[in-house]
Formats: structure tokens, sequence, C-alpha cells
């Protein structure tokens, strides 16, 4: 099941929505236990399939997300995560953790409350995905190019890539979008009920974070 909000071009940045239920124990799949405030301005690195990326995110552009963000690279949440969304001059977006025990609880856990926009989603600007008002969860994306137009409509970036735009742009973008924007790429569902060995499977190009981390 999706919901989604409809972007230019038909196209959309979705997740699935978030309802309310007990929480998985444990690391990255405890959200209740994730909670750390973040520092005013940090980066984080990651080691992808095609090289590194770093993204330094800012607090004072979007509290909430700039906190769940820094969580879920401590916890080690974006380790073996795929990049399953790739439009090419759009955007890239990843975020469901590739064991679906540890997705759920995510997904089912009560949303993050929307930041105000403060900042523009141009090219190398990180930003949540969302299923609605108020129902961000842990998907973001990085934009290709300058989205401007996604501004008025609620998705405040939390950080920059720093290093390895280069990286970003070579990602695999073969599959094509997803199958609720009229592409043959991963269907979203599936890969939160089935995780990797889904992707592994049927979109076995597909590049990776093989590991993410808060820099010193």
């Amino acid at each position: 099941m999706k919901s989604c909000l409809s972007l230019m071009a038909g196209l959309a940045l979705f997740a699935a929505p978030l309802t309310t239920t007990a929480f998985a124990q444990g690391g990255p799949a405890n959200p209740a236990s994730l909670t750390e405030k973040a520092p005013a301005i940090y980066k984080a690195k990651f080691d992808t399939s095609k090289g590194v990326v770093v993204i330094e995110v800012h607090r004072d552009w979007a509290p909430n997300g700039a906190d769940r963000f820094y969580n879920l690279v401590k916890s080690g949440y974006y380790n073996d995560v795929r990049f399953f969304r790739v439009v090419r001059d759009f955007m890239v977006q990843f975020g469901i953790n590739g064991d679906p025990k540890i997705s759920a609880p995510w997904r089912t856990a009560a949303p993050m409350k929307d930041d105000p926009v403060t900042q523009s989603n141009k090219r190398g600007y990180v930003t949540y995905a969302t299923s609605g008002p108020d129902g961000r969860g842990t998907q973001v994306f990085i934009n290709f190019k300058d989205n401007s137009g996604l501004d008025p409509r609620g998705f405040a970036p939390i950080g920059q890539v720093v290093s390895g735009m280069n990286v970003v742009d070579a990602l695999y973008n073969g599959y094509g979008d997803s199958p609720s924007a009229g592409g043959a790429g991963p269907d979203q569902g599936r890969v939160q009920m089935e995780g990797n060995a889904y992707l592994a499977k049927d979109f076995p190009k597909l590049d990776y974070i093989k590991k993410a981390t808060i820099e010193n």
C-alpha cells in the first residue's frame, strides 16, 4: 500500500504511510531508542558501491529531519541499503533497510513532524520523501538538478552533498522509475516486505551503500 505526493512531470516522491504499532527491540530496529539530538552541523559519510559520498547536514535547516538522519546513520540503519529509485535528471531515492525486520518498525512508527522549508531543493541537496503532512520516515532523496518546484510542496532539505556528487551522478539508473510512477523499476511495497532478497534477484545492478557513518 502506498500514498504519494504528485510532483512535476508526473513524478512522485512517496513513502508508505505510517501507523502506530509496537516497536521492535535492538539497534536500528528500535525507533523509540534513537532520539539523540544531532550536532548543529555534522557530516555523514556514505561508502557506496560507486565510491564515497559525504553529506553535510545543518540542523537549523530542518531540526526534526536532521535529528532523525543523525540517529539512522549512527545506528547503522543505512548499511547495505540500495539506491532503489534512480530517476535521471530528477533525483535518487534510498532509505528502506534491506532487512524487513529492521525497516518494519520505522514504517509503522509514529511519523516525524514536518519542518518548515528554509532551503531550496537545489542540485546535491538532500531531502526526505514523505507520505503526506507529518509523514516522513526513513527515506531520503538527493536532487540531481535544481528541483526548486518541490519547495512550496513542503519538501525541506536537511543538508547537501559536499563531496562525491560525481558518485551520485554515476549511480545505476537503467531500471527506470517505480511502477507507481509508470516505470519498470523496483516496487516500493515489495522492497519493504522482501528487502534486499527481492532487489538482488530482480534488480541486481542497483548500486548500494556499503556503510554509513557519522564523521568525527
